[in-house]
């Protein structure tokens, strides 16, 4: 199968399995402490488990929007449309100052005219990519998924 040997998704994968190994292993501490007599220990306890709960909410929302990221790119990618850095580009291969700039301004106005539109916004992210801020481009992604989600919902319904 193709998806077990991309390198990201087997990263992602591996950090998923550390982090759940972390959480189980705080979540037995956190109970341990709940069954001790103590007042103090059940407190203790029961902050402890507050960082596992918090951590599988994190590892949910981030795994979801991976899995809608790829969706994505997989539709773009099926309708020609996926985001294809033009320009100058450096030695390493990333976009020029300029270029980056020139691409993000086009992204920007296509979601502009289109707000409702997931790809425009998938656009914008990797606009924002190109110019390294990977802030603004996670922003990006997450609302081009949630309008992705709606629009799936929609055709379902």
């Amino acid at each position: 199968m193709k998806l077990f040997r991309n390198p990201a998704f087997l990263a992602a994968v591996a950090m998923t399995v550390i982090v759940a190994l972390y959480f189980a292993f705080v979540a037995d501490f956190a109970f341990a402490f709940l069954g001790a007599p103590e007042t103090a220990a059940k407190l203790l306890g029961g902050a402890l488990l507050v960082l596992p709960a918090v951590g599988v909410w994190w590892l949910f929302h981030e795994w979801r929007l991976g899995i809608d990221t790829q969706r994505m790119a997989t539709q773009l990618e099926r309708e020609g449309r996926l985001p294809i850095g033009g320009g100058e580009t450096t030695p390493s291969g990333r976009l020029t100052d300029e270029a980056a700039e020139a691409a993000f301004e086009v992204a920007r106005l296509g979601a502009e005219q289109n707000p409702d539109d997931w790809r425009a916004w998938f656009h914008v992210a990797h606009a924002y990519d190109d110019n390294r801020d990977r802030s603004m481009a996670r922003r990006s992604m997450r609302h081009a998924a949630e309008l992705f989600r709606a629009e799936r919902k929609r055709d379902r319904g």
